[in-house]
């Protein structure tokens, strides 16, 4: 595929970050075994990517704001655009030496997203899209899932973990879905699970609570794949309300309707 010179330098930023991350996670497996744990060591590798992605997209574009996971909001001069980074979305699992992780950076304009990388650089799997361009993996286009009947479907979440998100509800949500599909996956980054709905791997996804750097570049993948994705009230305020479905058409609607009731 042709990529614009803007998803070039995001392209560029999210490769530079995964080659670091791919030399700390040779590490992990060495500080499982030692008595202070990998966690200050992943901490520091996930800002490092942060820095990376940071002064990669800042040298192209000095003007621009930047929301990282790890730095916070930064505004820019240029009001209308805005950067949207998870240097390292699957945290816990670079942690346990799981290689399901991925370099997510996604940019708005104008409030509208309009361009998302993903890169996971364990597996060297590149997902970029760019609107009204389409959606490519590898230079390969992606289009959803078009499989309509919930039964031959599998659907992706996240798990709430201890003292984090609701419990319950996740719970009744769980029910309501798990008797009503082919199966269901947690792989433990959203990036990931969303590029993964892009590529059709997963049929659909949702979760809530996510943060805006867990969502942006994949709501963008999704769309220019075919794709559906609102907040678990059917409406477009997913940065707001922190919850996400996603799907082809049939599958986004019926999977929100099953959410809803639980």
């Amino acid at each position: 595929m042709a990529r614009s010179a803007l998803l070039n330098v995001m392209v560029d930023a999210a490769r530079k970050a995964g080659r670091s991350l791919t030399r700390d996670f040779g590490e992990v497996e060495n500080l499982q075994v030692s008595h202070k744990g990998p966690a200050d060591f992943v901490s520091a590798a996930d800002r490092k990517a942060e820095q990376i992605v940071r002064e990669e997209l800042a040298k192209a574009r000095p003007t621009w704001g930047f929301l990282g996971e790890e730095g916070g909001a930064t505004e820019g001069s240029d009001p209308s655009h805005r950067w949207i980074v998870d240097p390292l979305d699957g945290t816990t699992n670079f942690l346990h030496g799981i290689p399901i992780f991925a370099v997510s950076i996604a940019l708005e304009r104008n409030g509208q997203l309009v361009a998302g990388v993903i890169y996971n650089p364990v597996m060297d799997e590149l997902y970029v899209a760019e609107r009204g361009s389409g959606a490519f993996m590898n230079d390969r286009r992606l289009r959803v899932a078009a499989r309509h009947d919930l039964k031959a479907c599998v659907i992706g979440t996240g798990i709430p973990f201890i003292g984090h998100g609701d419990h319950p509800l996740f719970m009744r949500r769980m029910g309501a879905v798990m008797g009503e599909v082919a199966g269901i996956r947690r792989c433990g980054a959203a990036a990931i699970d969303l590029a993964w709905v892009a590529s059709g791997r997963l049929d659909g996804f949702w979760e809530q609570p996510l943060n805006p750097w867990d969502m942006a570049a994949g709501i963008v993948l999704i769309r220019e794949a075919g794709g559906f994705v609102s907040d678990l009230d059917g409406r477009d305020r997913i940065f707001e309300t922190g919850g996400i479905v996603a799907g082809n058409e049939n599958v986004h609607r019926r999977l929100h309707a099953l959410l809803a009731g639980a």
